[in-house]
């Protein structure tokens, strides 16, 4: 028990110290503006890989649409705050957010009702029609509403959303999402993933399960695409395509399906090596990053097809009780041995 409360301390102390690293960085003139902007698109990213693996990594919901549900919490956050809101207005980005997250979840309802009675591959390509819809859908708003720009892109959104608020925002989405998988519903949804027809008989609702975790996974992805549209002045459709998904995605299996600190360290290290390719290769060769990636892949599913962390947590992340029960699991199982 000691040694867990040391592991949270050490946690706690680490994030207070990363983001006093930060603050020193920027304020010594060390960190420019375009790493700050790298960083805080590492942390955006990190929130909404965090929604897909709930969807994914803990519920085994095979899911190629998580970009659509980034773009519609961007487009409808930005909206909103480019029609009403201004730079200073901290209230109005919270509503902005707000209003991201719930559009973005509100469709994702709608949608998984009907096709998350599928499953596998059935589900990956219903979430990737849906992701193409809503592609399509974006590039021609112009035509019913002209302020979202259409296939030119929407510029105008108040970019009131610096570092501290992305940070804040990123460590809140962790506890979120700790606090959730190791609940009652977070476990429920492990039973689903693990054998669905088991889960069934067991009494668990199977399909209120996979709908709610498809739902708050939606959420999120929302929120982060709120964030995104308050921190970059230029949003397009091509930056919420199917292939936006397939970064999510690779982040989910690379960190380790089941695992959120797998999660949430791939997602930082993917975006600053995408970044870090830009430099190695040049513009004259940045197409070759494709090449890069799937290298990348396919060494990374031959020499560990589990993920970086398989599944394992850091102990700071894990519930007490979780941790002591596991512990008198083992005991037990060492005395019957």
């Amino acid at each position: 028990m000691a040694q867990k409360k040391s592991a949270t301390w050490l946690l706690l102390l680490g994030t207070v110290a990363f983001y006093a690293l930060i603050k020193v960085l920027q304020l010594s003139g060390l960190m420019n503006d375009y790493w700050q902007r790298v960083l805080d698109q590492a942390l955006i990213a990190t929130i909404g890989a965090l929604g897909l693996s709930i969807i994914y990594g803990f519920t085994g919901q095979f899911s190629l649409g998580h970009a659509a549900f980034y773009g519609l919490g961007a487009y409808s956050a930005g909206l909103l705050d480019k029609l009403y809101g201004s730079a200073d207005n901290y209230l109005f980005l919270a509503i902005s957010l707000l209003l991201g997250m719930l559009v973005a979840g509100l469709l994702a309802l709608l949608v998984g009702l009907p096709i998350l009675r599928l499953r596998s591959d059935y589900l990956g390509i219903a979430t990737l029609g849906f992701g193409i819809i809503v592609k399509v859908g974006m590039d021609n708003s112009s035509k019913f509403f002209p302020p979202l720009g259409g296939a030119t892109g929407m510029s105008g959104v108040p970019q009131s959303a610096g570092f501290d608020l992305i940070f804040l925002l990123t460590v809140l989405a962790i506890i979120f999402t700790r606090n959730f998988i190791f609940s009652s519903y977070g476990r429920a949804c492990t039973a689903v993933r693990e054998d669905e027809i088991a889960a069934d008989v067991m009494g668990i609702n199977t399909t209120r399960i996979k709908v709610l975790s498809f739902v708050l996974g939606c959420m999120l992805a929302g929120l982060a695409g709120g964030i995104y549209a308050h921190r970059y002045p230029f949003l397009h459709p091509s930056s919420f395509d199917f292939l936006k998904s397939f970064d999510f995605l690779l982040i989910v299996v690379l960190g380790g399906l089941g695992s959120m600190t797998g999660t949430v360290v791939t997602a930082v290290a993917w975006v600053f090596l995408l970044e870090g390719l830009r430099f190695v290769l040049g513009e004259s060769f940045i197409d070759f990053r494709g090449v890069i990636y799937a290298l990348i892949l396919i060494i990374s599913i031959i020499l560990r097809p589990q993920g970086i962390f398989s599944g394992k947590e850091l102990a700071a992340l894990v519930p007490q009780s979780l941790t002591a029960w596991r512990q008198k699991d083992k005991e037990v199982t060492h005395v019957s041995s």
